[in-house]
């Protein structure tokens, strides 16, 4: 399996480069194909659960509590 790492510039600063390939994943209940999650080095790691080698989005804890109230007060709903 080829090794996975991220790398994304936030604020003006460097997120270090996270070796995902041992990472434990986690998925929602719904099954194949939805959101992903791993807690890797104090970041928070997201991908698509149906293209697992693709590419992973990384969050600081203060990103990811963000990304998540948006989510909760509907800030993201698309219908």
């Amino acid at each position: 399996m080829a090794e996975s790492t991220t790398e994304h510039p936030v604020a003006g600063r460097e997120k270090p480069q996270l070796d995902l390939s041992d990472a434990q994943w986690q998925s929602g209940s719904q099954g194949v194909g939805d959101v992903q999650v791993a807690f890797v080095e104090g970041y928070i790691a997201m991908r698509d659960g149906r293209n697992p080698q693709g590419p992973a989005l990384v969050f600081t804890p203060a990103e990811w509590r963000a990304f998540v109230l948006g989510a909760r007060d509907g800030e993201f709903d698309l219908t």
